[in-house]
């Protein structure tokens, strides 16, 4: 999926690792980032968080795409800051998920991201239509 995601890749989000439910991202804040208080702009940190995200929650095979998602801003991010998301699986009940994304600069946390995912393709081979876990 990540091979294909165009704007991700434009921005120069590196992915860095996927696993089972997990992944982790990588984005520098260059000088088109920034707003007009001097700092990295919102949607560009939701951005990188959204797609940390994505890759996590398609790490399970079927299409999935987010059913909704929201970001709490801890810290300002900068020009040059190099920031990290890591993606973990919180719960996965039938079609849908839940999942939490850090995003940091260095040990400091810049911003908090969950991400409710909907599986849209087949369930899983063995799993029921609407089965819980």
């Amino acid at each position: 999926m990540f091979d294909d995601d165009r704007a991700s890749q434009a921005l120069g989000i590196e992915l860095l690792d996927v696993g089972s439910g997990t992944a982790r991202a990588r984005m520098t804040i260059t000088e088109t980032m920034v707003n007009g208080h001097g700092i990295a702009h919102g949607g560009y940190l939701f951005l990188l968080a959204d797609t940390t995200f994505a890759c996590a929650c398609n790490s399970h095979g079927p299409t999935t795409v987010a059913a909704r998602a929201d970001v709490t801003f801890v810290r300002p991010a900068r020009l040059g800051d190099e920031l990290t998301a890591s993606a973990v699986e919180r719960t996965r009940y039938g079609r849908s998920g839940i999942y939490d994304v850090s995003v940091h600069r260095g040990e400091e946390l810049i911003a908090e991201f969950r991400g409710h995912s909907r599986s849209i393709g087949p369930a899983p081979a063995g799993e029921p239509e609407g089965a819980t876990r």
